[in-house]
């Protein structure tokens, strides 16, 4: 992956700074608030399956527990930087905050690729980094999840050795497990769906059939198969879907005027979210550069993928047509982008409240390993969509009575819950 210079934790602290002049926060608050309370960085020696020692490097960011425990991902990826996990982690708290959990902000990452490593060697790094950070979490203090490049496998390794170390059941340590050893029903679908739900009361605020609607989708792993999956099933068409060619380690846009066959395009891509591009052809895709996601002739814009994809260099190529962009990333649209997409009025819903349902249903699965009561899949998702419902509306009404860029009316109400938490404790 390329240097860009763009670097997220800025532009967190930047987004952040813009909601706390808004809220007019005192300088206490800010201070607490636009930094970490705690972040660790390792070394994770492991054993090679060739014999040899690979050293990597492993991180763990909790930015704020005021509202309740830390929560986030651990993520895997050759690119990872201390920077990425501190405006993650950030980007959690707000987004607990939005859908008003009682969680606070954490993330944690590797770096390496796991293409090129062995699932014995990843077993060994999940194990190892859960052993440099056994005494700083917990059910009661900070709880991690599948992210990028990890999965529900990633997480009953590090479940295991969590309770070797502690000698007991603790499957409220850590959420995404496998069904049947603690994980939930829904979970897998949860913020591919929560990403729709959003859109399905944006487009009902605008008034406009989501029947009549097509969207462009960045990204092919599990949040944009299954927002795909649950905006077709309301009526919507999909033109256009872009992933991450691991061979030519490039990406590649899909693009179909008839609408993408998903169920197709599935049983052609890799575990790692890349599809065949001889076989798309096969099936109609005209196999388009990377960024053509973006200039589609579609109403509604999802970038599911990394963070810096919507860039003030590339703004202005999305289309006219666009009126809805909704943030199945974290982080995908920079400051400077975001000017432009509130000067052309297009209705966007920000990262950390579209794509909420993750950290949401992970909110479920965690109480139900804690009570050793599992819910059924219908109840978990209605559930989800009661949340993720009531967050919109909120971020909705206050964006309307106040006049705020939806963003800054989505920070607005996290900051403020966050703020009044660490207020109420005392700490400020």
């Amino acid at each position: 992956m390329k240097d860009t210079g763009f670097n997220p934790y800025e532009m967190a602290q930047a987004q952040f700074d813009s909601a706390a002049e808004i809220l007019g926060l005192d300088t206490a608050s800010r201070e607490v608030l636009r930094v970490p309370l705690r972040e660790y960085q390792f070394s994770l020696p492991v054993r090679m399956d060739d014999g040899s020692v690979g050293v990597y490097r492993g991180f763990r960011v909790q930015h704020n527990d005021a509202r309740g425990p830390c929560k986030g991902g651990v993520r895997f990826h050759p690119a990872e930087t201390i920077d990425t996990v501190r405006a993650l982690a950030m980007w959690m708290t707000w987004k607990c905050a939005v859908v008003d959990i009682p969680l606070g902000g954490g993330k944690g990452g590797v770096v390496c690729d796991p293409h090129n490593l062995s699932m014995r060697e990843q077993e060994q790094i999940c194990r190892g980094w859960v052993r440099k950070l056994a005494k700083n979490v917990g059910p009661v203090t900070d709880i991690p999840a599948p992210d990028v490049m990890t999965s529900s496998q990633h997480m009953l390794w590090m479940l295991d050795e969590f309770e070797h170390i502690y000698g007991g059941h603790y499957p409220g340590f850590i959420t995404g497990k496998p069904v049947g050893m603690g994980g939930s029903l829904g979970r897998t679908e949860a913020t591919g769906y929560g990403v729709v739900f959003t859109i399905r009361e944006a487009l009902r605020e605008l008034g406009i059939d989501p029947e009549k609607t097509v969207a462009s989708v960045q990204g092919f792993g599990n949040v944009a198969q299954f927002a795909i999956e649950l905006y077709q099933q309301i009526g919507g068409k999909v033109i256009c879907v872009s992933c991450w060619d691991q061979t030519d380690q490039q990406a590649y846009s899909f693009s179909n005027s008839q609408g993408i066959d998903l169920k197709a395009l599935k049983g052609i891509t890799d575990r790692f979210g890349g599809i065949d591009k001889a076989k798309a052809k096969e099936l109609g895709c005209e196999i388009l550069d990377g960024e053509a996601w973006l200039e589609q002739d579609a109403d509604i814009l999802i970038p599911a993928a990394l963070e810096n994809q919507i860039t003030g260099d590339n703004v202005e190529r999305i289309s006219k047509k666009v009126k809805i962009i909704a943030e199945g990333a974290n982080g995908p649209t920079t400051p400077e982008a975001d000017r432009t997409i509130q000067s052309r009025d297009i209705f966007l819903i920000p990262d950390f409240l579209a794509n909420a349902g993750g950290v949401t249903c992970s909110y479920f699965e965690q109480v139900q390993s804690n009570i050793n009561y599992y819910w059924e899949k219908d109840d978990v998702l209605s559930r989800l969509d009661l949340k993720m419902t009531a967050a919109f509306a909120a971020v909705s009404e206050l964006s309307r009575k106040r006049k705020l860029y939806t963003r800054d009316a989505a920070y607005v109400i996290a900051v403020d819950r966050v703020a009044k938490a660490c207020r109420d404790r005392g700490w400020v």
